[in-house]
């Protein structure tokens, strides 16, 4: 009989300590829930993305990581680059308005080798100060298209360069 009563006690007891935890367990999960719809009311997601918003929510931090940079990859994209287009429209307007001044610094690009490919192949190696075969792969490359020999010339010395590769059968453009 005292083991009866050891047990209801201890029954009691439980009884006790369960209806205090309960409502605490259940207030939390309620704010939780409430935070949550109310996230969920604000965004409203297309129909015809339900699916794959539902997948992405099923995803752990980690595997939504790597997604992300698989993406970036694969479309050549990244928040970066977005932030970083605003001011290279600035930079634009800024060249669209110095037309009216004469340019002083030109791009040299090579557009045809010609006939004395070997004499090109010197010439650039001596402008550009590369080594052999990378002034062989530069020249090289022109078949595919037009390649810019050097940047950031002066008017004066493009224009020798210009006359330079002319006298050895090269076509060149300054941009």
């Amino acid at each position: 009989m005292a083991e009866e009563k050891k047990e209801e006690e201890k029954k009691e007891e439980v009884k006790k300590e369960v209806p205090k935890e309960e409502p605490e367990k259940k207030e939390k999960p309620k704010r939780e829930e409430l935070s949550k719809a109310e996230k969920k009311e604000k965004v409203e997601v297309p129909k015809k993305f339900k699916a794959l918003v539902e997948e992405i929510e099923k995803m752990s931090v980690l595997d939504l990581s790597e997604l992300v940079k698989v993406l970036e990859k694969k479309f050549g994209v990244s928040a970066a680059a977005y932030k970083a287009a605003a001011p290279a429209v600035s930079a634009t307007g800024a060249e669209a308005s110095a037309p009216a001044e004469e340019k002083s610094v030109f791009n040299i690009e090579l557009k045809e080798v010609g006939p004395q490919k070997i004499q090109v192949i010197k010439l650039v190696r001596d402008i550009t100060q590369k080594g052999l075969k990378d002034s062989k792969d530069l020249v090289d490359a022109v078949e595919k298209g037009p390649q810019v020999v050097k940047e950031n010339v002066k008017k004066e010395e493009a224009e020798d360069m210009k006359k330079k590769f002319e006298a050895v059968g090269g076509k060149i453009e300054l941009k």
